[in-house]
């Protein structure tokens, strides 16, 4: 099958169905300039002293919170991104009733900028930040600032650290979250995967809650659900999505 006629299928999923559910990672993003984690080009293969993974985990967090917050704002959080093709595709499928929910493992909100409205953020959002001491809420522009007078460590009014409401290693998905997303996906008629290698756990096992016949894998490289999945398209997801109806 080459690609036009896998887009050609595609459309036929799309167009006979009222109840989607797409699953997406960080691919997703990039075509907003965000950098993702393991590509050659993403936040995995830069170089600083401490290596990303540990930087964006619970115990660094709570040992080294000045260059937590520092990679943190650097490389984090993008505030000139803008949704992309497939968040707006997205939020027009949901709009027409044939999209009922997006699973996303992206933190950056772009999906509710676009106009989603059922979003199920599985690793947290950047634009959510409260106070660990009173539980006061932040919004991103905030956490953007330098907060040179506490050594970039946002602080409360009230005194306590300022924590993004992203989920760090080391630290457990939301309960919520994860039961919607599963409802979601199990009672899906099409599921799309995109723009995720399908490696981090246990996001990456939601998948197999799904139940139907007409799983679509989009990505740029192989994923480890490939084999099983009934349509797999070698692309970018927002050029993929430019082509749908």
């Amino acid at each position: 099958m080459n690609y036009q006629e896998k887009l050609d299928r595609l459309k036929t999923f799309i167009e006979g169905s009222g109840n989607i559910v797409f699953f997406g990672g960080a691919g997703v993003s990039t075509e907003s300039g965000i950098p993702d984690f393991r590509s050659v080009d993403g936040l995995y293969n830069l170089k600083y002293k401490w290596p990303p993974e540990q930087i964006l985990s619970h115990t660094f967090y709570r040992q080294h919170p000045d260059e937590f917050f520092r990679f943190y704002r650097d490389k984090i959080i993008h505030m000139e991104a803008k949704p992309n093709a497939a968040h707006l595709k997205l939020a027009q499928w949901e709009e027409e009733g044939k999209l009922k929910a997006v699973v996303t493992q992206n933190i950056d909100g772009l999906h509710q900028a676009a106009g989603s409205r059922k979003v199920y953020e599985l690793h947290g959002s950047i634009l959510r930040n409260y106070c660990e001491k009173c539980g006061k809420f932040y919004d991103v522009e905030y956490m953007a600032l330098p907060h040179a007078e506490t050594d970039g460590v946002p602080m409360c009014s009230c005194g306590g650290r300022i924590k993004p409401d992203v989920v760090l290693y080391e630290e457990g998905l939301d309960q919520n979250t994860i039961n919607g997303a599963v409802a979601a996906i199990a009672a899906a008629d099409v599921l799309i995967i995109g723009g995720t290698s399908l490696v981090v756990y246990p996001a990456a096992g939601l998948i197999d809650y799904y139940r139907g016949n007409k799983l679509v894998v989009i990505n740029k490289a192989p994923t480890a659900r490939d084999e099983e999945a009934d349509l797999v398209i070698d692309g970018v997801i927002g050029e993929v999505f430019s082509a749908m109806p």
